[in-house]
């Protein structure tokens, strides 16, 4: 959604870089520039020119001017700021001190509410709760039948007495879920509510009398990104007629220009708290202004891919792989622990988003997202088409082999050949950066078993100094050679502790007195 702005904003500091020195032109060049990008990127006008002022001001300060990196400093201040109109600090839900905490999500039509309330419900799963989904939108046609699937793929219990469809008394509904809930020790009540096409009285009086009958302790406004300056008009009419304590962003994932999410915190004054960037119920996590910002400047945002790594692994498993790993040269690694790894890569989701997080993709965006997520699938299919014995030990494979395992995975027999080689190279590489090896090229990594106190390998013994070709040379290095020996014959001065000659005058080699210490 933000890929237009960040590739403006890039381009901009880009042209910073270089500079020892930024003059006031060039700030006010620079200016110009991120407002056109966020004005492009639809983001409102007012909260563009408190942006630019703010950017300005601080530019223009001590801090810039003295600085040895001038652009850097600015691209600091501009984050700091998109952190400011993003909402500043990280807003985390209110619990109630008796259960049942009680969420309300309200919103337009379309805006992604009850898909929304199942990755909540499931989010909040996760963390220990047990969520009870409420069907209060007994307007829209079969509502309360996607509630109760979104409830069940969710793993989480739903609340549903009326069948919907113009059905039944929402307020009702929701004044009868609390009770249950206490009854069936649901320490989280989500209660799912109708929503329009556009903002109306019959919409806001129905919100208004829900929210009244079961005092809730957070409202979340749901808001569908994608659909421009016109969420930022719905959200300041529904603070004002009913009020909300947040705002959820779904549909992060669209390509629209993504100006509401910049605007929305900053014209209504709420805080963004969660965001919905995908389809599954997995796709959903909670806002952080400051990963939203760097994400936005191409500095990535490996806090949220650790969190992701940390959910999908377990400390056990990784430790059992770096011990295989660490062995001799990875052997004890096997293809049946490469698939194992792949899988549990695919469950932190698409390999785009996670290549994505990675400072600095945005230079390689196209390729990202051209990316076959179905490579995978194939790999995985390959290797399931192997024997025990071959994905122990890869290096039987043979050409027949190759061949039986291409007709029992649907590729071609270069697939499984060029499969096999990217598995021993892979496995090298790992092994290598297991043992504290590193990177090709690259010094150990710390607390990774190399670093200081590791055994390095021993150079190897340098041969006899070698004899030139051409024969003059070579008959004038014997000459010396044998005035060399006939000086050790005659007493010559001797060889110092190194290994050195002795200096000029017969004295020994002397140590630096800073190595002197050690040598008793």
């Amino acid at each position: 959604m933000f890929d237009t702005l960040s590739d403006r904003l890039s381009a901009t500091f880009k042209n910073l870089r270089g500079k020892g020195r930024l003059s006031e032109a060039d700030i006010d060049a620079t200016a110009r520039e991120i407002r056109v990008a966020l004005l492009e990127a639809d983001v409102a006008l007012p909260v563009v020119r408190g942006f630019i002022k703010n950017v300005k001001e601080r530019a223009l300060g001590a801090d810039v001017s003295r600085a040895l990196n001038p652009a850097q400093q600015v691209l600091k201040i501009v984050n700091e700021e998109l952190v400011q109109i993003l909402g500043g600090e990280t807003r985390r839900l209110r619990f109630a001190k008796q259960p049942p905490t009680v969420i309300m999500l309200a919103g337009l039509q379309g805006a992604g509410k009850t898909t929304l309330a199942g990755k909540l419900a499931k989010w909040l799963k996760e963390q220990g709760h047990s969520p009870l989904l409420v069907a209060a939108d007994l307007q829209r046609p079969n509502a309360v039948n996607q509630l109760s699937v979104v409830a069940e793929r969710a793993g989480v219990a739903v609340f549903a007495p009326e069948p919907g469809n113009g059905v039944g008394d929402p307020v009702k509904v929701a004044k009868d879920s609390i009770e249950h809930a206490k009854s069936k020790v649901h320490d989280i009540v989500i209660v799912d509510t109708a929503g329009r096409l556009g903002i109306d009285q019959e919409m806001m009086q129905q919100a208004a009398d829900i929210r009244d009958a079961v005092s809730p302790d957070e409202i979340l406004f749901v808001v569908d990104a994608m659909i421009g300056q016109d969420a930022v008009n719905t959200a300041e009419a529904f603070r004002d007629g009913v009020g909300f304590d947040g705002v959820v962003l779904s549909k992060l994932d669209g390509d629209a220009r993504g100006g509401a999410a910049l605007s929305i915190a900053s014209v209504t004054g709420k805080p963004i708290m969660f965001a919905s960037n995908g389809e599954k119920l997995d796709d959903f996590d909670a806002f952080h202004p400051d990963r939203m910002a760097s994400r936005i400047l191409d500095m990535g945002d490996l806090l949220t891919l650790i969190e992701q790594a940390e959910r999908t692994f377990s400390q056990e498993e990784a430790e059992k792989m770096a011990s295989k790993l660490a062995s001799k040269k990875g052997q004890d690694f096997t293809l049946d622990d490469f698939l194992a790894q792949m899988e549990q890569v695919r469950k932190m989701g698409s390999i785009s988003k996670l290549l994505g997080m990675l400072p600095g993709m945005g230079q390689i965006k196209d390729q990202i997202n051209n990316l076959d997520e179905r490579d995978v699938d194939r790999t995985a299919a390959i290797i399931k088409s192997m024997t025990p014995g071959e994905r122990q030990e890869p290096t039987i494979i043979n050409g027949s082999r190759r061949a039986r395992i291409a007709r029992g995975s649907g590729v071609d027999v270069s697939a499984v050949k060029n499969l096999v080689e990217r598995f021993f190279e892979a496995r090298k590489m790992m092994s290598r950066m297991a043992q504290g090896g590193g990177m090709p090229g690259m010094p150990g990594v710390p607390g990774m078993g190399g670093g200081p106190g590791r055994q390095k390998k021993q150079p190897k013994k340098a041969k006899g100094k070698q004899r030139s070709g051409n024969p003059m040379k070579r008959k004038q290095q014997e000459q010396e050679a044998e005035a060399r020996r006939a000086a050790g014959a005659q007493g010559g001065a001797p060889g110092g502790a190194f290994g050195l000659p002795g200096q000029q005058g017969g004295q020994d080699f002397e140590l630096p007195d800073e190595f002197k210490k050690f040598m008793g």
